[in-house]
């Protein structure tokens, strides 16, 4: 039976494209891609000739319905954005809803995504954590902010390296300068770097040294009274 195969690509480090999604692309009818420029790098290192389209945040609105009735009636279909798992803060969730609502097959293999290696390597608790992916650039930003203010789970977020240093104290000033929190950029790639401390230390840091890449922020959540005396979780 045809379906939808959600395929993650490597948000850096080529290494990390696994067998199986190199076999999936390879087997494809077609692939729908971000932008098949860049996809067409990742498609030339692996020796992928099929063929692509493009499916991205300007055109999906007017594509799924057709691309999931294309499955429907036979055709495999992989989806890819350029880097990491489509639909997490990517286009893609809007083509997976037409085509469960149309009862086509989807399958999502694993793989690369920003946030998991980001959390874990913060060492901020990961047992419990909010993904919030970008805050709204400026309409319903600080509203969203103060509603976080009392979230006491790890939270993560994505930003642009030229809006870093004014989400940072953004941050300080709505959670506190003394937040701690992790900063990771260029994941599995050369330049690749987390910076750790309070948001006070992070935001010193981005000062002398001019952020560059893709950022993920991981966010200590609000600790109730007994914590922040003992300075531990409880």
């Amino acid at each position: 039976m045809a379906k939808l195969t959600v395929v993650p690509t490597p948000i850096g480090n080529l290494e990390d494209m696994t067998f199986r999604a190199v076999r999936v692309l390879k087997e494809a009818d077609l692939i729908l891609a971000e932008d098949t420029r860049t996809t067409g790098i990742l498609l030339k290192h692996f020796e992928i000739q099929n063929r692509m389209q493009s499916h991205h945040k300007f055109n999906e609105h007017q594509t799924v319905e057709h691309l999931a009735a294309r499955i429907k009636a036979g055709e495999n279909i992989a989806l890819v954005s350029d880097a990491g798992t489509p639909a997490i803060s990517d286009p893609g969730f809007m083509l997976v809803r037409e085509c469960v609502r149309q009862g086509v097959e989807v399958e999502c293999l694993p793989g690369a995504t920003a946030f998991v290696p980001a959390l874990v390597a913060s060492g901020l608790p990961n047992e419990k954590f909010c993904f919030e992916g970008f805050l709204p650039q400026k309409k319903g930003r600080q509203t969203r902010l103060k509603e976080l203010a009392e979230e006491t789970r790890t939270m993560i977020f994505y930003e642009s390296p030229f809006r870093l240093l004014k989400t940072l104290t953004q941050f300080a000033e709505v959670f506190g300068a003394d937040r701690s929190v992790s900063v990771s950029r260029e994941i599995s790639k050369l330049h690749e770097e987390t910076v750790r401390g309070t948001l006070e230390e992070v935001m010193a840091h981005f000062t002398q040294n001019e952020p560059k890449g893709e950022i993920v922020i991981i966010l200590e959540g609000k600790r109730n009274k007994k914590e922040k005396e003992t300075g531990t979780e409880v």
